[in-house]
């Protein structure tokens, strides 16, 4: 066996051994419970991170520079990475800025005009407005009025306090070297949030079908409200996507995993647009069912095999380079599933919302498609082949 055949299925035994393992705890610990352990599991790398970004942070500050107090060394490290794990190189420039337009305001206002309280309301007043100003950023205003008021109020008269620019200037360059030395693994993250989304969407496919068939209005109902409920997920998606993109940028560990992720990213589009597809066609569903009209059953046998192929294409998001299912065979499995979604089936229905249905679940099976890694083009050719 070739070592990395080896290691891959050290790894397969791994994921499958993790899986029983969050079976049984699933069925042993609380909902409630089970639901914070988790997002304290997702958020433990992040926590690593921001701690060992503050304790570096502050160790330089003052065990290398000997500055006195440079409490801001480590509070910028840790604003600067926080739990999220997108656009930190964007925090850390509007930490560093907001801070140094927060000293030299502060400086230049209590130098001519001495402390107080009114002193204090024209300083924020003037930092963030120099903040706005110079750029749209949330976080430069609030880092410039904060540092402004620090420097009101804590730096005693006729002390520099450019010791504070250098402090965050070292803690939000720590954050960064922290972020290339320990990351998060740039694709996992957002391949498992794609691929939790495609498993959702096969699930309800399953239980539109079974709805349509029985015509049970509240089940329609549920399926509507849990696809509604998917923004958050698809949220979640493109943040790790844009995470993954910047960690691959930052960290050599992962600069092979660049192709990867740019694949993965390029599916986000693709999927919140299956998504909202998706909810489009639960509506209709919804409509017509409350009208008292049968759906056609072929129409609901092309919503029963979408299962198939959302799961093909979640199989896919999980598997590694060069393991089955791939792209090329997920498109194969979705080809099938468009060859049986004709046009002639409008023919033999008499509401006008089931031939919009049909009309929307080919708009899906492109989004599909082109989540396999078809482009628009050669998607929408697809169907116009079984025309």
């Amino acid at each position: 066996m070739r070592p990395a055949r080896a290691i891959r299925d050290a790894g397969h035994a791994g994921d499958q051994a993790l899986v029983s393992l969050r079976s049984r705890l699933a069925a042993k610990i609380p909902g409630f419970l089970l639901v914070r352990l988790r997002r304290l599991w997702l958020a433990a790398v992040p926590i690593l991170q921001c701690a060992i970004a503050a304790g570096l942070a502050w160790w330089i500050a003052a065990d290398v520079l000997h500055h006195e107090r440079p409490f801001f060394a480590p509070i910028a490290a840790v604003v600067s990475l926080g739990l999220s794990l997108a656009k930190r190189w964007r925090r850390s420039v509007e930490l560093i800025g907001g801070v140094l337009i927060g000293i030299i305001v502060g400086d230049a206002v209590i130098s001519f005009l001495g402390e107080g309280g009114w002193q204090i309301t024209v300083v924020v007043a003037i930092a963030m407005s120099v903040a706005v100003f110079l750029d749209k950023g949330v976080m430069i205003p609030l880092q410039a009025s904060s540092s402004a008021v620090l420097i009101a109020t804590l730096i005693p008269p006729g002390v520099s306090s450019f010791g504070r620019a250098i402090d965050a200037l070292i803690g939000g360059g720590v954050g960064i070297l922290v972020v290339a030395v320990v990351p998060v693994n740039p694709a996992r993250r957002a391949r498992r949030d794609a691929a939790g989304i495609l498993e959702k969407l096969r699930d309800l496919s399953g239980d539109l079908a079974m709805a349509l068939r029985l015509e049970d209005e509240e089940g329609l109902d549920q399926v509507l409200a849990t696809a509604r409920g998917t923004q958050g997920e698809i949220d979640s998606l493109r943040a790790d996507v844009t995470a993954g993109q910047e960690i691959g940028r930052i960290s050599p560990l992962h600069w092979s995993s660049r192709e990867r992720i740019k694949r993965i990213a390029a599916t986000a589009d693709p999927i919140d647009n299956a998504v909202r597809n998706f909810r489009v066609i639960c509506r209709r569903a919804v409509g017509v069912t409350r009208r008292g009209i049968v759906v056609e059953p072929e129409i609901i046998d092309i919503i029963d095999g979408l299962q198939v192929g959302f799961e093909t294409l979640r199989a896919m998001m999980m598997s590694q380079p060069g393991e089955t299912p791939d792209q090329a065979d997920a498109a194969r499995v979705i080809r099938t599933i468009v060859r049986t979604a004709r046009l002639s089936i409008a023919e033999r229905v008499d509401d006008l919302s089931e031939a919009a249905m049909l009309a929307e679940l080919r708009s899906l099976l492109v989004d599909m498609l082109m989540v396999a890694g078809l482009k628009k083009s050669s998607a929408v050719a697809q169907l116009h082949l079984t025309e």
